[in-house]
């Protein structure tokens, strides 16, 4: 079975991760989950629910201390890694090669092994340094994919801009699933 490790950092925007992880338990894949100790707060301020309600979203959680965990080898065989949200902090050490906790770790060990790294940064605007951050991921082989929804779906609340970019995540790993409405032409 096929691995997706997600993970989440302390950016606005969990509702979008908690959303990619319900979706990815309809799909025939084993979902690895990790999460800085940020994204938890930012859970408390902006989501309804435990935390431990989204990890049992996951089939195998890891703490975001634990750099020796499964996840943080080039030899765990993962498909592809998506961050939602991916926060600016965990973007930079990523650009930068630092791997001072598991999240980064995982990261680094997809883009080393050229497997999908997909990063959902949740910010804006975004300053210079941001933009050379995600240039520099792009470059070493990391999909950016910022949480900019779309209108042409004519979305009737904020649960369908959630589903727009937790299906637009899912289409990028190569899954099918109808969270929104797609274009259709002109």
């Amino acid at each position: 079975m096929d691995r997706i490790v997600v993970g989440m950092s302390g950016a606005s925007g969990i509702a979008y991760g908690v959303r990619l992880l319900e979706a990815l338990r309809e799909q025939p894949v084993e979902t690895h989950f990790v999460a800085t100790d940020s994204a938890q707060l930012v859970h408390q301020h902006e989501c309804d629910g435990d935390w431990a309600d989204v990890e049992a979203l996951a089939d195998v959680v890891h703490p975001n201390n634990d750099v020796a965990a499964s996840i943080a080898s080039g030899s765990f065989r993962a498909r592809a890694m998506v961050i939602v949200p991916c926060s600016m902090d965990t973007l930079g050490k990523l650009a930068a090669g630092v791997n001072d906790n598991l999240l980064t770790r995982a990261g680094a060990v997809m883009l080393k092994e050229r497997r999908p790294l997909i990063l959902v940064p949740r910010e804006t605007p975004f300053s210079h340094i941001h933009i050379e951050n995600m240039l520099r991921l792009s470059t070493a082989g990391a999909i950016i994919a910022p949480a900019a929804p779309a209108f042409y779906n004519r979305p009737q609340s904020l649960d369908d801009n959630v589903n727009f970019i937790a299906g637009r995540v899912l289409d990028l790993l190569g899954f099918d699933a109808d969270l929104f409405a797609r274009w259709e032409g002109g």
